[in-house]
């Protein structure tokens, strides 16, 4: 589904005389990359079970919240994240790096969203399709299985073929929930996991893709921004610069 308009139809009711609703922590780690996601890749994620499924986020990216990500999420509720921190790097056996980030997330229902494909001003629609299982923790270890089956700590690992702004993309991310102080274990446990066996080819999950969707549709949004005045600078320099006949 499409975004068009964001109309808040209400908040989930809280206690009464409580009208704090306590986020989700979780502890992420995200590369994103540029192109087709091959083939090979979706079968080196393939070894553990996943399912799939297909969404529409748009992201708020106008005006810019330094520690907050924004999104409505499939058209259907409204999502926000709070950055805490980053508590280090993850290398996963030399085989990954990344920066692990600390968040806080809510999320609230809306009414449904008309279609347009531009979305409303200030936000920025992302197609998402997803492959992803669920690594949860149970006896102390972890096991790949793409039902929910309610335990404490859990990490979802999905693998994304990404469409935004007419270009194409992917993504690998991981996402750890559960209680705080299992959530850098049970992430870095998971990314071990999946880098047990080396992605093929020259694929490279290392800093210099490692961010999450906010900071992509940010920085993404920037360039694109920048390109295109610049190709009207350049446009217009050599109109300028031709001879007048």
């Amino acid at each position: 589904m499409s975004v068009n308009q964001t109309v808040l139809t209400g908040l989930p009711a809280g206690p009464q005389g409580n009208s704090v609703i306590e986020g989700l922590g979780t502890s992420e780690v995200r590369w994103i990359l540029p192109g087709q996601l091959d083939a090979a890749v979706a079968g080196w994620f393939g070894r553990f079970p996943a399912g799939m499924d297909s969404r529409e986020d748009a992201y708020l990216i106008h005006p810019v919240l330094r520690v907050l990500s924004v999104k409505i999420r499939a058209g259907q509720l409204l999502e926000v994240k709070q950055y805490h921190d980053s508590p280090g790097i993850l290398d996963a056996t030399g085989r990954a790096r990344g920066r692990i980030e600390s968040w806080r997330k809510w999320s609230f229902p809306i009414g449904l969203l008309g279609p347009d494909e531009a979305g409303p001003p200030g936000w920025t629609v992302v197609h998402k399709r997803r492959r992803m299982t669920r690594f949860q923790l149970v006896s102390g270890k972890l096991t790949a299985d793409v039902r929910e089956q309610g335990t404490e700590s859990a990490c979802t690992a999905d693998l994304t073929e990404v469409r935004s702004g007419g270009e194409t993309w992917w993504s690998l991310g991981f996402e750890a929930t559960g209680p705080p102080a299992l959530l850098r274990s049970t992430l870095q446990g998971t990314v071990a996991l999946m880098f047990a066996k080396a992605p093929p080819g020259d694929v490279e999950f290392d800093m210099s893709h490692s961010q999450s969707y906010a900071d992509w549709v940010s920085r993404h949004r920037v360039a694109a921004a920048t390109d295109r005045q610049e190709g009207k600078e350049s446009l217009a320099r050599r109109r300028q610069d031709q001879p007048v006949t």
